[in-house]
């Protein structure tokens, strides 16, 4: 249960993302990211996907500063896209050999799926990696949105952009378990419903995460 006293604002997050480090918290053998989230359910399988050839992708965690109660950019995927598609998500995708750091690639694919302004915002942080069923592995790159901005959804890629409230997402009752069988094995993960939108999946996976990582 969400503390009365606990604190959702930018300044906050900044905080606690500056002083976290994925290596830091490793809770038994195994790679880092084995310790928490969906991937903690999943062991054998993301043990699996560890064998294979995965590529390199990044996404944004956009926290925008805003007053006292912080809010957190999400999109809504396009039903044409050939993976996760109308799943919600966080801006991000491949990064590509000219990027540079996955800072850059986290920072320009928000800009080109959703129109963010890559100048107004601030990474603070990073969570372990998050391993795909579809080939990727994938860095959490935190940030802190500056306010201004003017978003424009990428018809090609985004249907909607919404926002969430910082604290509904790291309030441990929003989180439910659900599992499904995937090429015939079951697979657990966390969903995460808010209003309209249905939040599960990869999204979800790294959402809890955040919450184990930063606030638990």
């Amino acid at each position: 249960m969400v503390g009365s006293l606990q604190r959702y604002d930018a300044a906050d997050f900044r905080t606690r993302a500056g002083r976290h480090r994925p290596e830091d918290e490793v809770t038994g053998p195994g790679p880092t990211y084995l310790a928490h989230g969906d991937h903690a359910l999943n062991a054998d399988m993301v043990l699996g996907i560890d064998q294979t050839t995965l590529r390199d992708a990044a996404v944004l965690i956009p926290v925008i500063e805003d007053g006292n109660d912080a809010r957190v950019i999400l999109t809504q995927r396009t039903a044409t896209l050939r993976k996760h598609s109308g799943q919600i998500a966080f801006p991000g995708g491949a990064v590509d050999p000219g990027d540079g750091s996955v800072d850059f690639a986290a920072k320009r694919e928000a800009q080109e799926e959703i129109g963010l302004d890559p100048d107004l915002v601030d990474v603070v942080g990073h969570l372990p990696d998050y391993l795909t069923m579809t080939g990727f592995r994938i860095t959490p790159v935190l940030s802190v949105v500056k306010p201004g901005f003017d978003l424009v959804p990428n018809p090609a890629e985004v249907d909607a952009i919404f926002e969430v409230p910082l604290d509904f997402l790291m309030d441990p009752a929003n989180h439910r378990q659900e599992s499904r069988v995937w090429e015939g094995r079951e697979r657990h993960y966390f969903v995460m419903p808010y209003g309209e939108r249905y939040i599960w999946g990869v999204t979800a996976g790294i959402i809890r995460v955040l919450y184990e990582r930063l606030y638990a």
